[in-house]
C-alpha cells in the first residue's frame, strides 16, 4: 500500500497524501477531467475512481463466474473456483433466509446479495490503496435511500393505509416521533456505514502518513486486519441486516 497511495497515472495517484506531501483525508476532484452538464461543473474524484476499480473487479468476477457455471460439468467434481462461488451464493441466501423467513427471501435475496458484495468490496478496497467508496457520504447515503424507498414501498403495498395509520400508534401525540423516526432510518443507516469506514481510512491514513517508512512495512498490518477486513465485513453485514429487518417489518407477518 505504500504511504496510502495508488500506482495509478499521475493526476490520478493521490489518496491520502496532497500536493505537499501532506497527510490529506479530503475528497479530491482532478481539474483535467472536467465535465459540464446544465451548467453544472462536473469532476471526477477520488470516490470516483476507487468505485470504478471496485465495480470493474466485481464485474470481472461476476463474468468468470458465469462462465465457469456455463461450462461446469455435472459428471466431474467442481474445481476450487466452483467451490467458492457455491459457498458465497449459500452464505449469501443462507444469511437472507435465516433473517427474512423462506418466502420473503426469494423477493430480495438478489438485492441484498449484490448490496452485501459491493458493499463489502467497497470497505475491503482500502487494502489495496484506495479512498473506500464507503468513506464518502456520497456513497452510503445513496444506498440508504434506496433501502428506504423499498421500506415506503412496502410498507404501502402490504399495509395499506395502516402504513399511515402506523405513525398515530399508540396515540396521535406519537406522531412527530414516528415521522421522525421513519426519515431518520435512511441518515442513521448511512451514517453508522459512513462514520465506521471513514474512522478507519484516517487511522491509517495518518499510520501511513506519519510514520517512517520502514514501519509501515509490518506493523500496520495487524491495523488493516481490523480495520479493513474485521469492521469492514460487520459493517456490510450490519447494512445489510437492517436492510432485511426494516423491508421485512414492512411487509409484515403475512407473507
Amino acid at each position: 500500500m505504500g504511504n496510502g497511495v495508488l500506482d495509478l497515472p499521475q493526476g490520478f495517484c493521490r489518496v491520502f497524501l496532497s500536493d505537499s506531501g501532506q497527510v490529506d483525508f479530503f475528497i479530491r476532484g482532478y481539474s483535467n477531467t472536467k465535465f459540464s452538464f446544465f451548467g453544472w461543473d462536473v469532476y471526477l474524484t477520488t470516490t470516483h475512481i476507487s468505485m470504478i476499480i471496485v465495480i470493474a473487479a466485481i464485474l470481472i468476477f461476476a463474468v468468470c463466474a458465469n462462465r465457469a457455471i456455463k461450462n461446469a460439468d455435472s459428471k466431474k467434481v467442481p474445481g476450487p473456483f466452483l467451490n467458492v462461488i457455491e459457498l458465497i451464493v449459500e452464505s449469501l441466501d443462507g444469511m437472507v433466509k435465516s433473517s427474512m423467513g423462506p418466502k420473503k427471501a426469494l423477493a430480495f435475496r438478489n438485492y441484498v446479495s449484490a448490496l452485501f458484495v459491493f458493499i463489502l468490496a467497497c470497505n475491503l478496497s482500502g487494502l489495496l490503496g484506495l479512498r473506500p467508496p464507503t468513506a464518502d457520504f456520497g456513497v452510503t447515503f445513496p444506498l440508504a435511500i434506496i433501502t428506504w424507498v423499498m421500506i415506503q414501498y412496502n410498507g404501502f403495498k402490504h399495509q395499506g393505509m395502516g402504513k399511515i395509520k402506523a405513525l398515530f400508534e399508540p396515540v396521535f401525540l406519537f406522531f412527530p416521533m414516528n415521522l421522525i423516526s421513519e426519515f431518520s432510518t435512511p441518515v442513521s443507516m448511512s451514517l453508522r456505514l459512513f462514520g465506521n469506514i471513514l474512522s478507519g481510512t484516517v487511522m491509517m491514513g495518518l499510520l501511513y502518513g506519519l510514520l517512517p517508512r520502514v514501519l509501515t512495512l509490518i506493523w500496520p498490518a495487524a491495523l488493516h486486519a481490523y480495520l479493513d477486513v474485521f469492521s469492514g465485513c460487520i459493517q456490510a453485514y450490519v447494512f445489510c441486516m437492517l436492510t432485511m429487518s426494516f423491508v421485512s417489518d414492512a411487509i409484515g407477518d403475512d407473507v
